[in-house]
This record gives structure tokens, sequence and C-alpha cells, in this order.
């Protein structure tokens, strides 16, 4: 027999009041060697309906105004309480949902700790525990099963403890189901800040991590691996030149397709080479621009002679091309056959990697749309000048490869040390190549998942970005939008870690199905949650702002009932490293 606090005296709709005992709302209490919550805000309590007990949590309380007057002339208040029905338990099993509502008289009666833990740990799970409940101290096992096949939502202020959680997560799936996960699953995080490089979440056997370096000048350095089929595509182009819909990306095709139809013929690209040189000094049409386009052709193939001599070549009387003394350049060819010929033909292109084929190629087709007047060079221009500045980091965090991307359970790419335009751009194609690859390898129904991370997401999801075109910002979001929505079906997830929840694109919100919603005090961030979340109750967006460090909301489609989770702290050598600086440490106080 459990501890009776009250009974039934109203019953509205769903809105049920109680009349309940002054000795009810003790913080602990103990009857018959079982150990009780008294009765307070967010409690969870029983009402007992014939044979069902009806579960409901506790939302607030008041004393009636009515009073009674009792023999001693003293006035005497009705302590009342307002409770919700969220479900019922039959034969000791908890159902969620208002299936019976109680009726007035029916008792109430306290939850024994063990009944309360049913409410939560469900299926029969109880070792994927990652903290405790909040208020109730009872340790909680999350449906693992329901969890990592969903889209996962981390957010918090810095130093809320969302990193913390992140890693929590993961490491006890790995710690847990490490041999299942081998072959089966791939991990994938990016990781702004470098905060998982060392030995968090898995160890080295199971982990691979890629340092990316823009700021050192080492060749060696870590690099992101490109199938060159994946690197000669005009959507990794795009991407990584951020080429404009209308004209820079039709540019970029026609580079693209004219290298794949004379890819089997290995001279192509240097008769291609030596014939622009005669087209444009050849020409009934000539083009100003095509000059420094050829002097950079020159200077790519390192044809030293024919480099001096376009140096004396400059564009006369806005029509033709002139050289030292009394040579111009007229249509017959004559003195291009004279000049410059016999400098062009040795051109020789030994060895050239694929950035400086790729540069060496759209100056040659520039060339060559200028002279058949398909483009404007104010149009393609922008987009020479973001290669030129663009390829030097590139070179140094891409390598384009023959063979496949060999990854381990768990792959860390680290991006700390690389400048703010790699931060932007590398991302995007990471995400792209992993949902790509993914989609070509999978069966239907998925026999394998690619579960991708991004901590910090808000420095790609973002909105609110004025530094980048609208069309570009437009095709950043639509390929994170389609892996959020499709991706699901393919087996591939994503897990969103980020401080402002606001920024990141009202979609990709919509579409994440499992939050761990740490303190957040931005009114917009909690504005976007209201809005977002339909399973987050009243009770728990109102805490969301105190929320104490490591303490979280945990809400979504994979859970019962929303719930607060004081989320264990990994051991030091295993948290991520984005611990606050210790000035009295640091400082010698």
């Amino acid at each position: 027999m459990a501890i009776k606090i009250g009974e039934v005296i109203s019953v509205r709709g769903i809105s049920v009041t109680l009349r309940v005992f002054e000795e009810s709302n003790r913080e602990t209490l103990f009857f018959k060697g079982d150990k009780y919550k008294g009765l307070s805000i967010r409690e969870y309590i029983s009402i007992q309906r014939g044979f069902t007990d009806i579960i409901c949590t506790v939302e607030g309380e008041y004393l009636d105004e009515m009073k009674i007057e009792s023999k001693d002339k003293t006035n005497n208040y009705v302590r009342k309480v307002d409770v919700k029905p969220i479900g019922y338990i039959q034969e000791g099993i908890f159902y969620e949902g208002v299936k019976f509502l109680p009726m007035i008289k029916d008792p109430a009666y306290l939850l024994v700790e063990d009944s309360v833990s049913k409410i939560f740990n469900r299926d029969g799970e109880s070792d994927f525990v990652v903290g405790e409940m909040l208020k109730e101290g009872i340790p909680v096992s999350l449906p693992w099963k329901k969890l990592f096949n969903t889209h996962i939502g981390i957010f918090g202020n810095t130093g809320s403890g969302k990193s913390n959680t992140l890693a929590k997560l993961y490491t006890t799936l790995f710690h847990l189901k490490k041999d299942s996960i081998v072959g089966k699953s791939k991990f994938v995080i990016i990781d702004f800040n470098g905060e998982y490089c060392g030995q968090q979440i898995v160890t080295s056997e199971f982990k691979k991590i890629i340092e990316l370096n823009t700021l050192a000048r080492n060749e060696n350095n870590d690099k992101f691996p490109l199938v060159d089929s994946e690197f000669w595509n005009i959507e990794t182009m795009s991407i990584l030149f951020q080429a404009t819909l209308n004209t820079q990306r039709p540019f970029l095709n026609r580079v693209i397709t004219g290298r794949e139809k004379y890819l089997s013929n290995p001279e192509s690209l240097i008769n291609y080479t030596k014939s622009i040189f005669r087209r444009a000094f050849s020409s009934a049409a000539p083009k100003p621009e095509c000059l420094d386009l050829l002097r950079k052709i020159a200077s790519l193939v390192d044809a030293d002679p024919l480099l001096e001599a376009l140096k004396d070549i400059e564009w006369f009387n806005g029509t033709k091309f002139k050289g030292p003394g009394p040579t111009y350049y007229e249509a017959d060819g004559t003195s291009y056959e004279r000049t410059l010929r016999t400098k062009v033909d040795q051109i020789d292109i030994d060895s050239i990697d694929h950035f400086d084929e790729l540069i060496l190629r759209i100056n040659i087709q520039l060339a060559s749309d200028l002279l058949n007047g398909f483009v404007q060079f104010d149009h393609i221009q922008p987009l020479l000048k973001r290669m030129d500045s663009s390829l030097t980091s590139l070179k140094k965090v891409i390598e384009v490869t023959s063979s496949g991307n060999e990854l381990n359970s768990l792959t860390v790419i680290s991006l700390r040390k690389c400048n703010r335009e790699v931060k932007k751009v590398l991302p995007l194609l990471i995400a792209k190549h992993f949902y790509e690859l993914h989609k070509l390898e999978v069966t239907n129904p998925p026999d394998k998942t690619m579960h991708l991370i991004i901590d910090e997401a808000h420095n790609i999801l973002s909105q609110q970005s004025s530094g980048e075109s609208e069309s570009w910002k437009d095709y950043r979001l639509d390929l994170f939008e389609e892996i959020i929505k499709e991706g699901r079906k393919f087996g591939m997830f994503l897990t969103l870690s980020s401080q402002r929840p606001a920024d990141i694109s009202p979609t990709i919100m919509s579409q994440i199905h499992n939050f761990f919603i740490h303190r957040l005090v931005n009114d917009k961030d909690l504005f976007l949650l209201d809005n977002t979340i339909s399973t987050l109750d009243n009770i728990s967006k109102k805490m969301i702002p105190n929320l104490s460090q490591g303490s979280c909301v945990v809400t979504g489609t994979s859970f019962t009932l929303p719930m607060l989770l004081q989320v264990d702290l990994l051991d030091k050598v295993f948290q991520p490293d984005s611990e606050d600086v210790d000035l009295e440490e640091l400082w010698g106080a």
C-alpha cells in the first residue's frame, strides 16, 4: 500500500484538481521500506481508478480562498494541487497518453521511486545511462535504439555543458556497442575547435583523426582525400569556389565537360594549350583580356621564353595586339608564326597537379569563350579572383587521389587550425562527400548507417551570415536541408551542437527529432524552441534559462515525456578540450 496524499475534487477535461493533506509536502518519506519523494512541482503521483493507476504530473499549487471555520474559531485554508494526466500503469507497465481520467473522490498516492523509474526506462533497456533525473536523482537509461536513428540537436550557451553531453552520448554508445558498430556504421565529427582530437569517445584503435591546417607551410600535413572524379565535378567546384548559378557555374561546367571529352587522349591538354595562343594572336576580333590570361597560362606551364616574349606585347589602339618594333598581330597569322610559334611549340606539360590543371583549363576556357563571344569577362573575373585566393589554402587541406577515403569507425576532422574561408567551405564539401558516397553504397532498406556530427553547427548552418552572396547561402543551406530531410531514408543522421539555435535554418531545426537543451537565455533562441518543439511542456520551457551546468531538458520523438537530466561529467582525460581557463592556477594566485 502506498502513501495516500489526498483525493480528486475537480475534473475539467484533462485538468484535475486534488485536495491534499498538509504533511504530503515533505521532501522525502519512507513507508514500509520504500522511499518516496514528497509532493512538489514536476513531481509524479498516481490517482487510483479501479485497478488502473493514472499517472499525473504536478503543475501548480494554491490555497483555496474558501475558509473552513473550526471549533476553536481559527481559519483554515484548503490546500489544492493542479495535476495533468500523462499516462497510466497496467500490470506494472507504463503507457503514455490519456486513456483514463479520474473521477471525484478517487484517491491520490505518492509514487515509489521504482515506479517513477518505469516511466522513463522503457523497452527493457537499463544499460544506456548518461545521467540521472535532476530532481529525483534516479539514473535513467535512454532508448538508444530510437535515439541514434534520428537527427539530434544539442543546444546551450557556452559553459552550459553541451560539449560534455555530446561526448557522453557517443562515449557511452561506443563503450556499450563498439563491437556491433564496427563494419556497420561510420561516425564523422566536424570539429571546429579541435575538442575531440585526444582520447575522447573511443580508443585510437577505432578512431582516425584528420587535423587540417592552413596556417603551417609544411606540405606533409593531414589532408582530406577526394577521388579525382569527385574533384572534377560541377557540384564540388561550385562549393569550393562559390560559383554563381547563372554565369559562373555554366562556365565551370564547360571546363569539366571539355576535360571529360578528351580525357582518353594524353596529348589533348598540351594541344589545347598551344591552340589558344594561335587563336588569340590570329583572331579577326581579338580581346584585350586574353593577353593577361595567356601570360598566366605561360607562367603555369613554366614556358619562360614565351613569358618573356609576352611581356613585350601590348594592346594597340583598341583594335589589335602590338609587339616590339613594327610587329602587329593580324588575322592572317603571319606575325604569330614569325615571332611566337616556335616558343609556343616548346611548351611541355610534364607533370601538373589537379589544382594547377584546373587553373590552366579555366584560363584557356575563358580565353576561348571571350574569342567566341560566349561570356563577358567581368562576369567570370570574380570567380578567378576567388580561385586565386582560395587555392593556396585548399591545396593544404585537400588531396585529390585515385582511391577512396578509408574511414575508421570514428573519424574526427579538426578545423581548428584552418582559416575562416576554409572553415566555411570545407564542411559543406565534407557533408556532400559523405552523403553522396553513402547513398551510392547503401541498399534499401539501409544495411549500414552514416552519422555526421557537427560541433558548433551555427558556423555553417546560419541564415544570418553577411559575408557571402545570397545565392551561395541558399546553395549551402539547400544541401544540408536535403541531408536532414532525405538522409534518414538512406540511413544518414545528423547530430548538431550549437550555442545559437536561432541562427540555424528553421527548416533544419524543424527536422530535428530529439533535443538535449542546456541553459539558453537569449529570447530568440527560446522563441525558436517554443515554436519548433511540440513535445516541450510549459514548465520545462520556463526552466531552460535557469538550468545549472550539466543539466538539460531532454525531449523528442524517442522519449515518452520531457525530462530534466543531469548528465554525468566524464573523467577529465575523456572530456572535450573545452574547459574554462583556471585563472587561479594560471596566475599562481
